[in-house]
């Protein structure tokens, strides 16, 4: 019998607490590696919120391309309701995204001029990933590959997705499958962004006014304005917490910062699912 006072010993309960030899927690995540990758190069305390903040934000990144690639290629089969899922895990991608700029913006101007001039000419304008969730979402612009041109393998592969079927693109393929579109209304350059189009938000419509003939379609379009929704708030944070903490000074990478951001808010990414509201 245990005495009440003894200090609590999870193994005798059976918990592993040797790991000579065994993997453990911190080897199953590379916490060595992860744990380590935070360098502040100058002495200012706020470095590190700054340096943790973008990081994990790539973190969360990497997992949108994940399932989004995942997604892409679930719109290809014939049930495409595992899509919905992948769809709704990016959604909540983003919104653990659009919280942490809660905690960036707890950082104040005179903190960030502390160590802005130790960060040359880096900026999240930079950010491959970032710039792969854009053009795999239909946002595509071949001049925003030239940051990445001193590293080919990124260069290519933001190549390469210029060529690919965007997400829109494939949700297209399904909603013309089942209430068919011309073909001349369907022509399109797969490296420019996406424009409103007449005939697939005449065909949007169709689905909106009958969705229990078209459940599959009306489930799709909602999930794609859940993901846009979230997208939108993600940069309406950024630009937000980027005026509150830099002004209207110029961003680091040269960008006009707040003035490009707020261009920004303006890219519709499913331009035909925003305009057929107004219709029905």
């Amino acid at each position: 019998m245990t005495n009440a006072d003894d200090p609590y010993d999870p193994a005798q309960e059976g918990a592993q607490m040797a790991f000579d030899g065994r993997m453990s927690y911190g080897d199953y995540l590379g916490l060595d590696a992860l744990l380590t990758a935070q360098h502040p190069i100058s002495p200012a305390h706020d470095e590190m919120l700054f340096i943790i903040q973008h990081q994990t934000s790539e973190l969360w990144m990497r997992l949108a391309l994940h399932e989004l690639h995942c997604a892409r290629d679930e719109l290809g089969n014939d049930d495409i309701r595992p899509a919905f899922k992948l769809l709704t895990r990016v959604t909540r991608i983003f919104e653990q995204l659009n919280s942490a700029w809660d905690v960036l913006r707890t950082m104040t101007p005179s903190d960030y001029t502390t160590f802005r001039e130790a960060l040359g000419q880096s900026s999240g304008f930079q950010s491959a990933q970032y710039r792969e969730i854009e053009f795999l979402l239909g946002n595509r612009n071949p001049a925003m590959i030239r940051p990445h041109d001193h590293r080919a393998e990124i260069a290519e592969r933001l190549r390469t997705e210029l060529t690919r079927p965007s997400l829109y693109d494939c949700a297209i393929a399904r909603l013309t499958s089942a209430i068919p579109v011309a073909e001349t209304d369907l022509i399109r350059d797969r490296s420019k962004p996406h424009s409103p189009n007449d005939a697939l938000q005449r065909a949007w419509a169709e689905v909106y006014r009958d969705p229990s003939a078209y459940w599959d379609l009306y489930e799709l379009a909602e999930k794609l304005m859940d993901l846009e929704d979230y997208f939108r708030r993600w940069r309406f944070n950024h630009v937000t917490t980027v005026e509150r903490v830099i002004g209207l000074k110029r961003g680091t990478g040269g960008t006009g910062g707040v003035s490009y951001l707020k261009r920004m808010l303006e890219v519709e990414l499913f331009p035909d699912l925003w305009r057929v509201r107004t219709s029905l």
